[in-house]
């Protein structure tokens, strides 16, 4: 007898409905073979599938069985597949009461040997195919359930065990959909951060600093000795960012959904998302990829913020091949058959030591370093990656009157408010340009248009220029920072006074700066 049972892959951040396929007949040898390019994986499925089947107390045919997972040009990997072989196999010898409800639903789940339904990867885009593709329901293991049920218009059931799938088919009101108040969770959870900026005593600038990048969705670099509150800033920077929008949030949890980073009954990822590889990930762990793709720390960050602690340290190749997905905010893992697309567009906010023994310009302490290691400690960070940051802002320790004053800082809730007020002169600025949404973001061509500086202004850049010595890539961030400073301050014409703030923010462009 022949069944056809609907089981799901996933490829990128999307899911492709597999039709799993399964005959038993009584010509040739007793033997269960699985074909359509599956992996070691799925391979060792019908180990799982007979012991779970055989334990629950049904029988395992002792005729020739084959299972086809079409389309067979596809690679399948994983152990999701578990779940619809079994049923496949159950309806294929009769012992299913309703075999034909079965192709109503899009079934995944890894099988103990026991029965017991293991959570699996990339619920959420599995249930989003399932529904463009006009299925009746989605029955994936209970851990995954909340994730699914994100999806509205789509019946999404829950099971922790075989035998509840058997008894589903038999009698579907065995079974009751997970319901999720998607947009009253999202609601609730957008503002609730542990931390707040009001716990960082000092460092007034570097919260400026950090403000603008926020408004602007500026990339930045802190610079400064060790301890003086660089990791602690970079914590909460995404307690200043705007809220996710639903449409945000339901992308970047399809990352995490495929990576299998969300938290067991976890539903829509409501905060950005803030990222911190240490120095020693590699250039596959950072921007994706393996035998069978996978999104990597840029794509997690995707919509949120990638910290990069102690940037000199990170291996130069890891670092230059995030050039690329910096510009065109996606990073595309290529293979000899498929090419999958992960999205990329993060803030990247990175610190550095001034040197190796970290006191370089520091108040108080001697720097220690030989002559000359300063410069070629800066030089492990390539110039095409520096031109890619917006901001370089210099972090000096914090004096003891401000360490032990009992004033109350400005909280994130205050920060965060201008920062949106500033993002949505930003959205109806780039209302026309798909893809840009914020001033970093803008074109050379855009820039001569948007980015008018009148004669004050124009000429205090040019003395800024001469005098700092600095750099020619300098010029279009300077401007690009200034506009952002512009929309804070609400003022739709780009002033003198923010060319000079700008200008305060190009610390490395400065020739000599490091001796």
């Amino acid at each position: 007898m022949l069944v056809k049972t609907f089981g799901s892959a996933v490829y990128g951040v999307e899911a492709i409905t597999i039709a799993v396929e399964v005959n038993i007949n009584n010509q040739g040898k007793s033997e269960a073979v699985i074909v359509g390019l599956p992996d070691s994986a799925v391979k060792e499925s019908m180990l799982r599938v007979e012991s779970a089947i055989k334990d629950n107390g049904y029988f395992m045919p002792r005729t020739r069985l084959i299972v086809n997972l079409a389309p067979a040009d596809i690679r399948k990997s994983g152990t999701a597949f578990d779940l619809p072989i079994a049923i496949g196999t159950l309806a294929a010898s009769e012992q299913l009461n309703s075999p034909e409800k079965i192709s109503d639903y899009v079934i995944m789940g890894e099988l103990s040997l026991n029965g017991e339904v293991r959570p699996i990867k990339g619920a959420l885009p599995i249930a989003i195919q399932a529904r463009k593709e006009g299925f009746k329901g989605l029955i994936v293991p209970k851990q995954n359930a909340r994730e699914a049920a994100m999806v509205n218009n789509l019946k999404v059931f829950g099971v922790a065990h075989l035998t509840d799938v058997i008894g589903f088919f038999d009698d579907e009101t065995s079974l009751a959909p997970v319901i999720v108040n998607t947009r009253e969770e999202f609601a609730y959870a957008q503002s609730d951060f542990e931390i707040d900026f009001c716990d960082v005593k000092g460092q007034e600038n570097i919260k400026r600093a950090l403000e603008i990048a926020a408004a602007g969705g500026h990339n930045a670099i802190l610079i400064g000795p060790p301890g003086a509150g660089k990791t602690m800033l970079a914590k909460r920077l995404p307690t200043i960012l705007p809220p996710l929008t639903l449409h945000e949030a339901l992308e970047t949890t399809k990352i995490h959904s495929v990576a299998g980073k969300l938290p067991e009954n976890a539903t829509l990822i409501s905060k950005r998302p803030y990222r911190s590889p240490h120095h020693t990930i590699s250039d596959v762990a950072l921007v994706g990829g393996g035998g069978n793709p996978q999104p990597g720390e840029i794509s997690l960050a995707h919509n949120g913020v990638l910290f990069l602690d102690e940037l000199p340290e990170f291996k130069r190749t890891v670092l230059e091949v995030m050039r690329q997905p910096m510009e065109e905010r996606k990073v595309t893992i290529s293979r000899a058959k498929v090419a999958m697309d992960f999205p990329a567009s993060f803030m990247l906010l990175a610190s550095m030591n001034p040197c190796p023994c970290g006191y370089f310009n520091h108040p108080d302490k001697e720097c220690t370093c030989p002559p000359g290691s300063v410069q070629k400690y800066l030089n492990k960070i390539s110039g095409p990656l520096l031109d890619r940051i917006d901001l370089h802002v210099e972090v000096t320790p914090v004096a003891f009157n401000e360490l032990s004053s009992i004033k109350e800082s400005e909280k994130s809730e205050a920060i965060r408010a201008r920062v949106i007020r500033a993002r949505d002169v930003q959205a109806e600025r780039y209302k026309a340009n798909e893809g840009i949404y914020a001033n970093a973001q803008m074109s050379s061509k855009m820039l001569k248009e948007i980015c008018v500086i009148n004669t004050a202004s124009q000429n205090l850049l040019k003395v800024a220029m001469e005098k700092l010595n600095l750099s020619a890539r300098a010029y279009d961030r300077i401007l690009k920072v200034s506009r952002t400073i512009a929309d804070l301050a609400g003022s739709n014409d780009i002033k003198a006074e923010h060319i000079a703030e700008a200008i305060q923010y190009r610390s490395l462009d400065r020739e000599g700066w490091a001796g």
